[in-house]
């Protein structure tokens, strides 16, 4: 058994607790346990409560959070580090289980002394405070900076969901378009050696103009199906061929204006005019296709650009709170579509814009509307609104899900707390939601019964916000 003068002496080496006054080591090594942890063996548990300091002189302890057989490693400790309950920590228990990853020898001092050590080792307990803080606020950029990459991954993977289908339409409208620019260049020709009158041209172009190339608005399958019998009986009744009928049907043009064309134009030049229309229709719908096609290319990266303010220093700027919700609920399609949910976006009268950090708000708005998705049923509903009440701009984000059941609604914000199945979630969402509006001086609130939750964000208008991150209430104080 080490004499008392021995832990002095360890400690006075002690990377972190050397620095104090030698009178005070005496005084820790005097009421402290030197403890011995084998490889494996458990040190805290997210049941109990922390009871006590450890000075770790050698090894290494780590925190695990996660259910079942997917842990994540989030924290560890080794040799000349301190852990467990810190002086004036709020701490109640560990995050999660920790353990010793290897032998890990250290001196455990007990919480019941901790009164008589801010009294009589002032230094000491001004270390043990600093690198709580210090761990703290290391803490906090951290996991910011997961949580966000983490949403990022998931936004990227929506997002290149709705690239494709966009992009997909082009690629598939390029490829044919060549071969329909030929056959319209084709009946181009064909039309000039044709050699028509001026009034035959004219019944041409104004045919041609009664088009509508709309690509998205279709005839319903048994509308398109009779108009096409008709238009093929009306071709063969010209004596034409009636592969253009399915060209024909496609498009909005009445057959009224089929009957003003073949009042100008006869036999073989009714033909060729026909076949000009309808290539030059075909044609007309191709580019069409990837000109909306390429647009929503463009709409979904300017949505992503805005909503990473990518270009932007990290600086409180005004933020457009309107542009932001709804460049959210874009970002969020993909996963809208997979629960068939219906999104609804109300903004009530006009906004002004607030200052604040726009990329941060934007990961308060994913979380909350992602929270949303996940908890409602195939085919819910996720109501986002905002609206100026005063000097604040309030946003709600309403579900019809189950609910948070009353047992849990006061630890929905604690970190690492989930309710989602193994590897679903890690339980930081709400904790960095609170933390940002903390940031910004704004509040959350939460309402829920069964079939409606309701997240409540009330954000002051002329916030005056810190360029740096301050050091928010440690979240469970991880020391």
């Amino acid at each position: 058994m080490p004499q008392p003068q021995d832990l002095v002496e360890r400690l006075a080496a002690h990377r972190l607790v050397g620095a104090a006054p030698r009178s005070e080591l005496v005084w820790l090594a005097a009421h402290g346990q030197l403890r011995k942890l084998e490889a494996g063996e458990q040190v805290f548990s997210v049941e109990a409560p922390l009871l006590a300091l450890y000075v770790l002189f050698s090894g290494r302890i780590v925190v695990y959070t996660g259910h079942g057989e997917v842990k994540k490693k989030t924290m560890e400790w080794k040799g000349g580090e301190v852990t467990g309950l810190l002086p004036f920590s709020r701490a109640t228990a560990a995050p999660g289980p920790t353990f010793a990853e290897e032998p890990t020898e250290a001196l455990v001092l007990s919480r019941e002394h901790f009164r008589e050590l801010t009294r009589e080792c002032y230094e000491l307990t001004a270390i043990f405070v600093h690198d709580m803080l210090d761990r703290a606020r290391h803490f906090t950029k951290s996991d910011l900076h997961d949580q966000k990459m983490q949403s990022l991954g998931n936004l990227a993977a929506g997002l290149a969901h709705e690239l494709n289908n966009p992009a997909s339409a082009i690629a598939r409208s390029a490829s044919v378009l060549p071969s329909s620019l030929t056959a319209a260049v084709r009946a181009a020709r064909a039309l000039g050696a044709a050699e028509l009158s001026a009034p035959e041209m004219s019944a041409v172009d104004q045919f041609c103009a009664s088009y509508r190339i709309d690509p998205i608005q279709r005839h319903s399958a048994i509308d398109k199906v009779d108009r096409e019998d008709a238009i093929a009986n009306w071709l063969d009744n010209h004596g034409i061929d009636d592969t253009h009928a399915e060209s024909l049907a496609d498009s909005s043009v009445p057959l009224a204006e089929l009957d003003q064309l073949a009042s100008v134009l006869h036999g073989p030049a009714l033909q060729i005019a026909i076949e000009y229309v309808t290539s030059n229709y075909a044609t007309r719908v191709l580019t069409a296709e990837i000109e909306r096609a390429a647009s929503r290319v463009s709409e979904l990266v300017a949505a992503n650009k805005r909503f990473s303010y990518m270009d932007q220093a990290g600086i409180p700027k005004p933020v457009n709170v309107r542009q932001d919700l709804q460049d959210t609920l874009l970002m969020l399609t993909a996963k809208a579509k997979k629960k068939n949910a219906k999104v609804s976006l109300d903004i009530v009268g006009d906004l002004p814009s607030i200052q604040a950090f726009g990329g941060e708000l934007n990961q308060v708005w994913v979380n909350l509307v992602e929270n949303a998705l996940d908890a409602i049923p195939k085919g819910g509903h996720v109501e986002v609104s905002a609206a100026r009440h005063n000097d604040t701009v309030v946003v709600r984000v309403v579900d019809d899900g189950p609910g948070i059941p009353n047992a849990i609604q006061d630890r929905i914000f604690d970190p690492f707390f989930t309710t989602k199945s193994v590897g679903e979630g890690t339980g930081m969402g709400l904790d960095i939601v609170r933390r940002i509006l903390r940031r910004h001086d704004a509040q959350i609130e939460v309402n829920s019964v069964p079939g409606r939750t309701e997240f409540l964000v009330t954000l002051p208008i002329g916030a005056k916000l810190l360029v740096e991150a301050p050091s928010p209430a440690p979240p469970g104080d991880h020391e």
